[in-house]
């Protein structure tokens, strides 16, 4: 019987192992530690999954970009070394914890996350590469002083294209905007277009709803949100 139980035990662990990849330790981790972590290891490698234009927009230095939305995704993360270690980014940590996982699961040893993407990475005013020079900045913190300068509530909604819930929020935040015109005027803020103010704002993920009254800020809210919750704060 103490055989059977001991047996039972080893199988258990193995299993375990085996799932985990053989990787210990936080795999998830901060702007920080994520770069500390690439500069202890040099053999590593760096995969930007964003789009093409976010990658061109700023990335850290010597990252691949590899587009998580390509369908084509799989074969060319495949042609990565699975056996060193890989360190995986987005804009706000959505995308890249996806593709971690899909790594593992083609058998990837090591994969480190950087835990809230190129927002934070930004909010730490760590060092990144533009290929393309911006041709704009987007909107000033002063432009967007003057966006919020209203007798009505003023309701921002960071957004990007490719954010799932933000796309979700995106009809009925229209359909409040028309339906309390008299009170609330809503903006909507292409984070992508506007990195610098996103900055600024500490809009570290998406989506983000800020609500100003008389320019103050009396609100926020950092992810999906029904329109009945939203409505609640518009009294």
């Amino acid at each position: 019987m103490k055989l059977l139980m001991q047996f039972a035990f080893l199988c258990s662990a193995l299993f375990l192992s085996s799932c985990s990849n053989g990787q210990n330790g936080d795999t998830v981790l901060s702007a920080k530690a994520f770069s500390e972590k690439i500069h202890e290891t040099p053999e590593s490698t760096i995969i930007d999954v964003r789009t093409p234009e976010e990658y061109s927009q700023g990335h850290i230095e010597n990252a691949h970009n590899i587009n998580w939305n390509d369908d084509n995704f799989e074969a060319e993360i495949n042609k990565v070394d699975h056996e060193k270690p890989v360190f995986v980014y987005c804009l706000s940590g959505g995308r890249s914890s996806a593709a971690a996982e899909k790594m593992k699961s083609l058998g990837f040893k090591e994969v480190y996350e950087l835990n809230g993407g190129m927002l934070k990475w930004r909010a730490e005013n760590l060092p990144e590469t533009v290929t393309n020079t911006p041709t704009s900045n987007g909107m000033s913190l002063d432009d967007f002083k003057k966006e919020i300068d209203s007798d009505k509530l003023v309701l921002v909604d960071f957004y990007a294209e490719w954010c799932g819930p933000c796309k979700k929020m995106e009809p009925f935040l229209k359909e409040i905007a028309e339906e309390k015109s008299a009170s609330v005027q809503l903006i909507r803020i292409n984070i992508d277009e506007n990195m610098e103010l996103a900055k600024v704002l500490k809009v570290e993920a998406l989506p983000t709803l800020k609500l100003y009254k008389n320019q103050s800020l009396v609100w926020g809210n950092i992810g999906f949100l029904t329109k009945d919750e939203i409505l609640s704060h518009l009294q």
